[in-house]
């Protein structure tokens, strides 16, 4: 439903505050049944999803399919087969001194969560969490991206066909709606979206003490040793850095390349760019296999990015060219970017790839290691020592090697970033716990006074002699 006043918002959350008991009582078979009716929801609104990502801004509906349809599906999938086992109630040790006593931890559901997407991957990146909230047991206010309303308007469809609006409910809205749900005490919000705006979710969230989920974005680096297979590397980097238009959290951002293979990567980029989107500019812009800036704002701070790149002295090694109408920058390799190009600042979000050589592997480390941490790190190299030591010596979100994007796309890996690229992980099972509450469960089942000797008055001999002997064997 789309939500326009205050009185709306507050009364779906009060409604499902009075349902979330009854929701969190539901057992395993219960919520696989939700589970299921999403993932067939989610299936017979597959080719409504392509038509609305191509209205909202040109995506090719492979890509739909690939980086939408698929992975929220397999997500699905994956939690319908391991839910039971989530579920189920572990068993704790108990150390001597608690002789007589069990112990248990339960995955309680948080509550009454929000879910806030962006507009860049609007299916993926809303029904993957909701699946994860509805398999932890929650209650759900889901509220899309404005910037994707003809997104929003079939995520909206897929959500009212599951689930009643006391247990799960689509609210559509701009900034002003947004305002109005971060203001109400929800236990948990997931938010995806820029580190700015993230920041302000996280301020709200702590006037309720609320815990969140911040799955931000940055600057993912890209590292090619002097070891690398060329052909791989550029082909695998020309394809994710363009796929849905560049506007990925976790594109490749930029790139370290080894001096030696400076200007073979950059022509292997060249030609795998002509490959996938056509010898031309011409032919690449009328490419069906290339996606647009969501909006004219978008277009305008990437076309800045490269306006001053280019005026600073960088090289336009390939593309550039560009057409406001259709919202589209010919997908563009940069090289000798100075330092203060503001492309160095700030995440792209489009077709531009600076591209930056190093001599020395330590100069690469300490030039990544001196900015924010990044959501993906990519790495290429056939030298293990280089791979070990790249992962050791950096921090960020998940590592790729010699390929792109297997991090995001294994729902047995955990997904999410550090610091200022994200605060806690989702996918599989991870995203079950992120909406879960970890209780801890202790009880006594011996009658015998185990512990009476160390209740007041302190100071008997058999307390010492009991607190000696914990403090050096247990």
């Amino acid at each position: 439903m789309s939500i326009s006043t205050a009185a709306s918002v507050t009364d779906i959350f009060h409604r499902q505050q009075l349902h979330q008991y009854a929701v969190a009582r539901t057992g395993a078979q219960e919520r696989i049944a939700k589970l299921r009716k999403l993932h067939d929801a989610v299936l017979r609104h597959r080719e409504a999803m392509k038509a609305a990502m191509r209205a909202d801004f040109r995506k090719p509906p492979h890509e739909v399919d690939i980086s939408e349809t698929l992975c929220v599906n397999s997500e699905i999938r994956h939690a319908i087969r391991r839910l039971p086992a989530w579920m189920r109630q572990r068993r704790a040790g108990v150390r001597l001194p608690l002789l007589g006593s069990s112990a248990r931890i339960h995955a309680e559901p948080k509550g009454v969560c929000l879910i806030m997407g962006p507009w860049n991957f609007p299916f993926n990146l809303n029904l993957i969490p909701l699946a994860a909230a509805v398999a932890a047991g929650n209650c759900v206010i889901l509220k899309p991206s404005e910037h994707a309303p003809h997104c929003a308007a079939v995520i909206r469809d897929i959500v009212s066909a599951c689930f009643p609006e006391e247990e799960v409910a689509v609210v559509e809205g701009a900034v002003d709606v947004a305002e109005q749900l971060l203001n109400l005490p929800f236990n948990h919000i997931f938010f995806t979206g820029s580190t700015a705006v993230g920041k302000v979710v996280m301020t709200a969230a702590a006037r309720h003490l609320s815990s969140v989920t911040l799955e931000l974005g940055g600057k993912s680096p890209v590292i090619v040793d002097e070891t690398a297979d060329l052909n791989r590397a550029a082909s695998r980097i020309a394809w994710i850095k363009c796929l849905n238009g560049g506007q990925t959290c976790i594109a490749p951002d930029y790139v370290l390349v080894h001096e030696s293979l400076h200007d073979a990567l950059v022509e292997r980029l060249a030609f795998w760019l002509k490959k996938f989107y056509g010898d031309t500019p011409e032919a690449r812009r009328r490419s069906p296999d290339l996606s647009r800036a969501v909006h004219d704002r978008q277009f305008q701070f990437v076309k800045g990015l490269l306006d001053d790149a280019l005026a600073r002295g960088a090289n336009l090694a390939f593309g550039g060219t560009s057409d406001a109408t259709g919202r589209y920058i010919d997908p563009a390799v940069l090289t000798r970017v100075p330092e203060t190009a503001a492309i160095w600042e700030h995440e792209i979000f489009g077709y531009l790839l600076p591209i930056r050589r190093y001599s020395a592997l330590d100069d690469a480390l300490n030039y990544i290691n001196a900015r924010p941490k990044p959501l993906a790190f990519y790495i290429f190299s056939k030298r293990e020592r280089h791979i070990r030591k790249i992962i050791r010596e950096t921090r960020g979100g998940g590592v790729c090697v010699n390929e792109c994007a297997l991090q995001f796309f294994n729902p047995e890996l955990p997904f999410g970033g550090h610091n200022a690229s994200g605060i806690g992980q989702y996918h599989g099972k991870s995203g079950f716990l992120e909406f879960s509450n970890l209780r801890s469960v202790a009880r006594q089942h011996s009658p015998l006074p185990t512990t009476d000797v160390f209740l007041p008055p302190y100071g008997s001999r058999l307390m010492n002699l009991a607190l000696d002997w914990i403090a050096k064997w247990l």
